[in-house]
């Protein structure tokens, strides 16, 4: 049984490689082979993740996406994450997340019945777990958002520190013609800091 494993990051400064370890430990426990891992450092609010459709895209059906928890896999809108659940079942891609133990039985051999009732019952807990995930992404923005309309009322907020260091060297290698890609491998920052700063060379 063929697994893809999926790490994600919210942003540059975060570790996406964190849990690798832990899908290793879980896949080589069930007798799961993992074909390929993807990672990429994306907010799961968009829909519009390259890693997490070069994984769809590469699957075959039956094959597992494998994730740490629910919210790696999506903070969408219930209507994105009705576009994303529409990939995954035309795909025929079960999903097997490790903070969701009646998605475990997936990774395992079954009948038929068997199979089909686990489907239909972690199908529902992907729904409810999706929309919990969405709504605590959605409280923390409005923390956040309050916190900062605070902070700029008292004349305390600065705005986001810009790492100039790196964002010089990022339009360096622009420059010099490296792709993309390649600039994100080197400098681990993500792809909409290079299309920021790609964007400046342009302007």
């Amino acid at each position: 049984m063929l697994a893809r494993a999926y790490l994600r990051a919210s942003t540059d400064e975060q570790d996406a490689t964190r849990a690798r370890a832990q899908l290793e430990a879980f896949a080589e426990e069930r007798g799961l082979i993992i074909a390929s891992t993807y990672v990429e450092n994306e907010s799961g609010a968009k829909l519009a993740r390259p890693e997490l459709f070069r994984l769809l895209s590469d699957a075959r059906p039956g094959d597992i996406l494998l994730i740490e928890q629910v919210d790696r896999l999506s903070r969408l809108t219930a209507s994105d994450w009705q576009n994303l659940r529409g990939e995954l079942d035309a795909r025929q891609v079960r999903v097997v997340a490790l903070d969701l133990p009646t998605s475990w039985m997936l990774a395992a051999p079954s009948d038929d019945f068997t199979g089909r009732m686990f489907s239909a019952i972690n199908s529902m807990m992907l729904d409810v777990l999706a929309a919990v995930a969405r709504k605590d992404y959605d409280d923390r923005r409005c923390r956040q958002a309050q916190g900062q309309a605070k902070a700029k009322a008292e004349g305390r907020y600065r705005g986001r520190v810009e790492d100039v260091k790196r964002n010089a060297g990022i339009a360096s290698m622009l420059r010099a013609g490296m792709s993309w890609s390649q600039v994100q491998s080197v400098t681990g920052a993500s792809r909409a800091t290079v299309a920021k700063i790609a964007k400046r060379l342009t302007a």
